[in-house]
């Protein structure tokens, strides 16, 4: 079975797999995952004939595991640098052969102190360690020593600046949203005959049947094969917005989606390449969420752990699954003519490019089909970037900030979440600082000040006092006497004292006080609600998570026998208006 769990095909009977290395001896062809072909002639290096074969060989059989051109031309682009320095010694070398001891020396020298440098060592070191002449002596002992991992140079967003970048990302996406959501409302009214023949509007209609049809507005073709949009004065104007974006996202517009995809799931640049269209989970008896399954490919994870798949659910404006929703509604006119123009395809990130013969040289990604072109390119994102003034591709440090602040591994093992995102990254290391005694005074302070200190019982007791959150077991010995005897405390002090009775009566009660006091916390600044509120919050916290008091499910499940007596007393406890 194949990855995705489709049958595997037989090749035909006749069938012979290629040798990369060509009968000559100097070419090298590279064949991706895709299918498609790459050659690599070694005559172009700046190296003796002799050495240029023996590097082809050594390339030919790395090659044999390759799955990207992309690899291929990383390893290449090492071997330029080697050839470069081989060319530059005072008595160049004919062959491998002839590489001596303190030659590597050298060229160990000039690049262990570097990342790039320390990559370049460690991919030539694996192509020469192939041929037989240099798998033992000194040279051998000077390929084997170490070399250190690149230390990671990208660092998360600090919060002014990842702020900076999702406010980019959310006005440019909106405003494509709706600009695609006004015209396919239009598009929608002229299929179904709803506008006035010959009206402003219904003339726009058919020209949007047109776009979505085709990808592109009517044109003109001029007598030196110019084209100009034809209705441009109807449709404002000759730029994307007014045309063929009226429907289709841009390339620019595909990396602002993207950069909301990554702040919220932390994906990889690549993962968009091939990411599926999500597509609805089942469910039963749901009519306010939607749960999508959304198929995430990583292809350095090694054969049979390419895929995943994540469910995420669509509750409402603020949960991870609306992105999901708005991101398969702007996409759909181009998913929907990828799959007219090439049936069967179907993914999420697809865009309108800007010519409409695209002349993409990456082999390594999806083709184009038609207009339409797929995933998400290193140019994209910085193109983007710069015309937002940001600086450099949002992507890497997006998903490192993504990573350190959901503090778990994600699409990563977590051994590399240990070295790679979490102990190099400067922000982690900050806030680190002094963790143990800080964790260590809160705890103390949490444990003496904001715990539920009362009693959990399974049914009310007539000989206690019911109050506005609790009974009261004895008012007379209260930590909070009154002047003239009594209880002087607040209602919602009765959470703190020992005198305090808890049973299921009071947990619907408790649990809309919880809800309310969350919602003040939106809606007030942090120093009114961390001096009124925050203690108590903490309090109704810890009857909420402890399992041996209420517990998450009995808690959420109070929720819902909410009475209006409930909502009132609440009310009126927060507005000030129960007096002790």
């Amino acid at each position: 079975m194949s990855g995705r769990g489709r049958r595997a095909v037989l090749p035909p009977a006749d069938h012979r797999v290629e040798p990369p290395l060509a009968p000559e001896g100097l070419v090298v062809t590279v064949v991706n995952k895709a299918g498609y072909s790459k050659t690599f002639d070694f005559a172009d290096l700046c190296v003796a004939e002799p050495m240029q074969r023996s590097l082809a060989v050594v390339f030919a059989e790395q090659s044999r595991t390759w799955t990207s051109h992309g690899t291929g031309i990383s390893y290449w682009r090492k071997l330029e640098e080697l050839a470069r320095f081989v060319s530059g010694l005072e008595h160049p070398p004919q062959d491998l052969g002839d590489l001596t001891a303190a030659t590597l020396k050298r060229w160990r020298a000039q690049h262990v102190e570097s990342n790039t440098g320390r990559t370049t060592l460690q991919l030539v070191r694996a192509l020469l360690q192939r041929d037989p002449r240099l798998s033992s002596g000194p040279v051998a002992e000077e390929l084997a020593r170490r070399v250190p991992k690149p230390r990671p140079s990208k660092q998360s967003y600090e919060d002014a600046d990842r702020e900076r970048v999702l406010l980019a990302a959310q006005r440019h996406f909106r405003s494509v949203l709706m600009r695609i959501r006004e015209n396919t409302e239009l598009l929608e009214s002229w299929r179904a005959g709803k506008l006035p023949a010959g009206s402003r509007d219904e003339r726009i209609g058919r020209i949007l049947d047109h776009l979505a049809l085709t990808g592109d507005v009517p044109r003109t073709i001029l007598p030196g094969r110019q084209s100009y949009v034809t209705h441009h004065r109807l449709l404002g104007g000759h730029r994307p917005e007014f045309t063929w974006g009226r429907l289709f996202l841009s390339r620019s517009d595909r990396a602002a989606l993207a950069v909301l995809l990554t702040d919220r799931f932390a994906w990889n640049l690549s993962v968009y390449d091939r990411m599926p269209a999500p597509t609805r989970a089942p469910s039963i008896g749901e009519t306010t969420t939607v749960t999508y399954q959304v198929q995430v490919e990583k292809r350095r994870a090694g054969g049979g752990h390419w895929f995943s798949t994540e469910n995420i659910t669509d509750s409402g404006a603020d949960s991870p699954g609306r992105l999901i929703t708005q991101a398969l509604e702007a996409t759909a006119h181009g998913r929907r003519l990828a799959a007219l123009l090439a049936p069967g395809t179907d993914l999420l990130m697809t865009a309108r490019n800007h010519r409409r013969d695209p002349k993409n040289q990456e082999l390594d990604r999806p083709r184009p089909v038609g207009p339409l072109v797929f995933g998400v390119s290193t140019e994209d994102a910085q193109l983007w970037a710069k015309s937002h003034q940001l600086g450099g591709s949002p992507f890497q440090r997006g998903r490192r900030t993504t990573v350190t602040r959901e503090g778990r591994p994600l699409q990563h093992s977590q051994g590399t979440h240990e070295s790679v995102y979490v102990l190099p990254d400067q922000r982690v290391q900050r806030a680190s600082r002094g963790v143990f005694e800080d964790g260590a005074q809160e705890a103390l302070e949490q444990a003496r000040n904001v715990v539920f200190n009362g009693h959990v019982s399974q049914a009310a007791n007539p000989e206690h006092q019911e109050t506005a959150t609790v009974d009261c077991e004895d008012e007379s010995t209260s930590p909070w006497p009154a002047p003239d005897g009594g209880c002087g405390a607040d209602f919602l002090l009765c959470l703190a004292c020992e005198n305090a009775h808890v049973h299921p009566g009071h947990h619907a009660r408790l649990a809309y006080l919880h809800q309310r006091l969350q919602s003040l916390r939106s809606a007030l600044p942090d120093a009114a609600w961390n001096e009124y509120w925050h203690d108590s919050f903490l309090r109704l916290e810890d009857l909420r998570n402890d399992n041996k008091k209420i517990g998450p499910a009995a808690w959420n499940a109070a929720l819902a026998r909410v009475t209006d007596a409930d909502r009132a007393v609440i009310d009126l406890l927060l507005e000030g208006s129960l007096a002790p």
